[in-house]
């Protein structure tokens, strides 16, 4: 079983079982992101496979034909860098949904081609009827040469426009490298206490609240972790969650991801389900109700409301009245970056970003294999430069050390603290840029197959084969050889991803 979490402001991914959506599936020309790279490269192949002595195209559409190529080899030296671009440049942007758009007219006329071999191979190969045979030669050779010469000539013209404009953009050579790409470490699905750094007082204060008697009249009592994103209000909440003392002072634990929809027959079932491991789905809500109550009416127990968005105070009621008959003592921990939520749920408890040296420390764990780090003093100086653009969020920090990992190249650090991304205006957003920054350094497929991804709606649940499929079925997984099993590739995407 594989997990991968995105932020919310993203997509959020739960762990991968059942399909439990109907598919909304977009054409790559709708994509939230116009990555052309990988199309331009895969019909640039092809274009160059018509240009050999086997086809036979006619010397003049064969000259179109090398025409073609050459243009896409030029255009697609600079894809990278203008893919990297395009959030900060409109036109830009439009420019590549032109070449996208050109790219598709190529590729029907690609089509065209193999659908005309297909038809040449049938006839000479097959015994077949009058009827069918008089439909296969109803497009002579000459006819379709004409036609293919034809529609090639009108996408040199477009072609040769859109490379003119690309010089408007300064764009630079480039060629993906993973160098910078380092997989070696292993992610888990809790955290460790050793592994979080700077938020030991926060800890402490978080379970002198949670380990303090009910001092009102109600038997539970709430607290909110408030903070934007990426801060480690969730990190927080499972460090309090597994934590020994914790553990023995609450009989029951549960733990239920919230996210967008506030739904209290949902709630409900998760409620049940991290309880006693069962989920309820086809109960009423007076039956999950009763199951709820009873579960919690004898114990003192431990709820994690993690990633609340709700603002509906009316909502809250109807669930907290749900959850009071318990043992006096009881606590719910909510994570949200909302201050207008927290207020609405209970006392809050405002997290606040990691100090400089504390991101540092943070970054160089994550930046370098262990004692590594001596043997660099140049790069921790530019590791510190990049850790203050992160403004004091331990996310933004992990995201950017763990892309430099294993990397000691000077020129992919500075890349990284010089880029541009950081220029964009996203107040409070230091997670968003490094996010941005990380995403660009994945290779084109990858980028095509997180973003396709987009079409799930939040907290989406499936398997990882189901993905992968998906992502075969629309032509996503790039094989390097015919031996190479697409299923195979697919799984190395899901684990580079993570």
């Amino acid at each position: 079983m594989i997990y991968i979490y995105v932020l919310p402001s993203t997509m959020h991914f739960r762990p991968f079982n059942n399909i439990t959506t109907s598919y909304n599936f977009l054409s790559l020309k709708n994509m939230a992101e116009t990555i052309v790279s990988v199309i331009t490269g895969k019909f640039l192949s092809k274009v160059m496979s018509l240009t050999s002595n086997e086809v036979p195209l006619g010397w003049g559409v064969k000259n179109d034909v090398q025409e073609l190529a050459g243009t896409l080899t030029t255009i697609k030296a600079v894809l990278l860098d203008a893919e990297e671009k395009q959030t900060q440049n409109e036109k830009l942007r439009v420019w590549l949904e032109k070449l996208k758009e050109v790219c598709y007219d190529i590729e029907d006329v690609l089509d065209e081609t193999e659908v005309n071999d297909l038809c040449k191979q049938v006839m000479n190969g097959q015994s077949i009827s009058r009827k069918v045979r008089h439909f296969f030669s109803s497009s002579n050779p000459i006819a379709f040469r004409f036609r293919l010469g034809h529609k090639i000539k009108e996408i040199n013209k477009k072609l040769a426009k859109i490379a003119a404009e690309k010089d408007d953009f300064n764009l630079t050579e480039k060629i993906y490298s993973n160098n910078i790409l380092g997989w070696e470490r292993e992610t888990h699905s809790f955290v460790r206490a050793s592994d979080v750094i700077g938020r030991d007082k926060d800890k402490e204060k978080v379970m002198k609240i949670l380990l303090c008697p009910s001092d009102g009249h109600e038997n539970v009592s709430v607290i909110s972790i408030v903070g934007i994103g990426g801060l480690g209000k969730t990190t927080l909440a499972k460090l309090v969650y597994n934590h020994e003392k914790v553990s023995e002072y609450f009989k029951l634990k549960m733990w239920i991801c919230v996210s967008d929809e506030f739904s209290l027959k949902r709630l409900l079932i998760d409620i049940i389900n991290s309880a006693i491991g069962q989920k309820y789905n086809h109960m009423s809500m007076d039956q999950l109700q009763t199951i709820l109550r009873y579960i919690i009416r004898d114990k003192r127990y431990l709820l994690v409301l993690d990633d609340v968005w709700n603002e509906n105070y009316e909502l809250w009621c109807d669930l907290r009245n749900l959850l009071m008959e318990c043992v006096s003592g009881s606590k719910i921990i909510v994570t949200t970056r909302s201050d207008r939520v927290a207020s609405i749920m209970g006392s809050t408890y405002k997290l606040k970003g990691l100090s400089l040296d504390q991101c540092l420390s943070v970054f160089i764990k994550y930046a370098f294999k262990e004692g590594q780090d001596k043997q660099h003093p140049n790069l921790i100086e530019i590791g510190e430069e990049i850790v203050k653009k992160c403004r004091g969020v331990p996310l933004a920090v992990r995201v950017l050390g763990s892309l430099l990992y294993s990397s000691t190249f000077e020129q992919d650090w500075i890349n990284v603290r010089d880029t541009e991304i950081w220029k964009l205006d996203q107040k409070d957003n230091s997670i968003l840029h490094a996010l941005k920054i990380s995403y660009n350094h994945l290779s084109p497929p990858l980028k095509q197959c997180f973003v396709f991804c987009s079409i799930f709606p939040k907290d989406n649940t499936f398997y990882n084969i189901n993905l992968i499929k998906v992502w075969m079925a629309h032509g996503l997984l790039k094989a390097h050889n015919e031996n190479e099993d697409l299923e195979t590739i697919g799984m190395q995407y899901v684990k580079e991803l993570m």
